[in-house]
């Protein structure tokens, strides 16, 4: 099984096990016998005893086996995690006001929790073979610390970790072996050994010149690899960082995935309903728009387009027909510009209030888009972008939005490597209420119609 199914199986199993502990705790307290008005206190508070006890071993790691160790490690961290429970599902029943929940209960199941928890854990250790996903990585730098974590990952190979080789700054020790694994070749050589190696993961354990790294890395395209650096203390002050460790080794994340599953599952339903209250709110603006769009000048009301979205898939954007219709028939791909003469009179105002975006509520419920995101661009563009700015290609990891950072701090005529700056800041600190503020922004960009001209 692989991670996830163990950390799904691991859960089930322990609801199951603990709710059996305190059924047993009951029969061994009640000689065989599940008495109605004492065990009808159980059965009321069942899912918040259970919820509070998984939360528990969460917070002990028992759900990260790397972390997680074996044999005494095991029983140490379930009677931690057990113990913890226990204590807060006695405040639970206390303050719940069901007294007849029997204390010596508690403790049985305490016992019983200890007992089964270790071992079918203990037993799973031996028995159960998890396919870690492998992890190739090369190491930069030389001396103690790279040696380190070249040792530590060694030690950890069942986990998947395999060091493929080490990178140091000047080619003295190139073709050399330390700690069995090769110095494959230098800092200029980074981009090439990535590739012909196929490493996912990159560990910087001296001082290097890491942003110069992240420009080589993300414009050779090589945005999937996992970079991390033993931080400095300056590293650490100068800001919020997430971190992993290898071991007592401090890593600090340089590059990550934007967010986790559960965020994104959140936001496609409150776009989903988001969208559904904006077309019921917005009609009658959306029905005044078609007619204006339809009336001032010849073409179609709704204008289609190809965008390229998430994971660099095409699809078509709908937006309120803003240009003369054929617009590009002559020029070709090209970006509007300010005073632009293909832009109807109508289709300024409509601009300059992002009315013109209201179609793409439609997108949205398809999935195609967010409401908050970097915004969809044209296949041509972004060929274009890809090889002259660097970072381009992360762009892609979340889905396009109708209106984000850039779009409440820029314009329509913002050049794209500034815009570039407003995504990764909003791809790398997203969160809900990141998402709220921006919306919020948008509103009053919509009102006021600053920073659409």
């Amino acid at each position: 099984m692989n991670r996830r199914q163990w950390v799904l199986f691991s859960i089930l199993n322990d609801i199951l096990i603990i709710n059996l502990a305190i059924i047993g705790a009951f029969l061994i307290r009640f000689a065989g016998k599940l008495p109605y008005f004492n065990f009808q206190a159980y059965t009321s508070l069942a899912v918040f005893i259970t919820i509070v006890s998984i939360v528990a071993l969460y917070i002990y790691d028992l759900y990260d086996v790397e972390k997680t160790g074996d044999g005494w490690d095991i029983v140490a961290g379930v009677t931690k995690a057990v113990t913890l429970a226990l204590v807060l599902n006695v405040f639970l029943t206390f303050f719940s006001g069901f007294f007849s929940f029997p204390r010596p209960v508690f403790i049985i199941s305490w016992l019983l929790q200890i007992i089964l928890l270790s071992g079918w854990r203990s037993v799973a250790a031996r028995a159960l073979k998890i396919k870690w996903p492998t992890q190739r990585v090369l190491i930069v730098g030389h001396g103690e610390p790279a040696f380190e974590v070249v040792k530590e990952l060694k030690s950890r190979s069942a986990w998947g970790y395999e060091v493929i080789g080490m990178i140091c700054p000047d080619s003295d020790h190139v073709g050399h072996a330390f700690e069995g694994v090769e110095v494959l070749g230098t800092l200029d050589e980074l981009v090439p050994l990535i590739r012909s190696h196929g490493i996912n993961r990159v560990i910087i354990t001296s001082p290097v010149a890491h942003r110069e790294m992240l420009e080589e890395l993300a414009y050779s395209s090589a945005t999937d690899v996992k970079l991390e650096v033993i931080p400095e203390l300056y590293e650490i002050y100068i800001g919020r960082v997430d971190h992993t460790l290898i071991s007592d080794i401090p890593l600090v994340q340089l590059t990550r995935e934007p967010a986790p599953d559960w965020v994104y599952a959140l936001k496609r339903f409150l776009d989903i309903v988001g969208a559904v209250v904006a077309l019921v709110v917005a009609s009658p603006v959306m029905l005044v728009a078609a007619i204006a769009v339809k009336l001032s000048s010849p073409g179609p009301i709704i204008y289609k387009q190809v965008r390229v979205g998430k994971r660099e898939k095409p699809f078509e954007v709908y937006k309120f027909r803003t240009m003369v219709e054929n617009a590009e028939a002559m020029s070709g791909p090209v970006f509007a510009t300010e005073d632009d003469p293909r832009i109807t009179r109508v289709g300024r105002f409509l601009r300059r209030f992002r009315i013109d975006e209201f179609a793409q509520l439609i997108n949205i419920l398809k999935g195609e888009m967010s409401f908050v995101g970097p915004r969809p661009e044209r296949p041509f563009f972004v060929e274009q972008f890809k090889e002259e700015i660097s970072g381009y290609g992360e762009r892609f990891k979340v889905k396009p939005g109708v209106t984000g950072l850039a779009q409440i701090n820029g314009s329509y005529t913002t050049n794209p490597r500034n815009k570039l700056k407003y995504d990764l800041i909003y791809i790398y600190h997203q969160s809900l209420f990141l998402d709220l503020k921006i919306a919020l922004e948008t509103i009053k960009v919509l009102l006021t119609g600053r920073g659409a001209r």
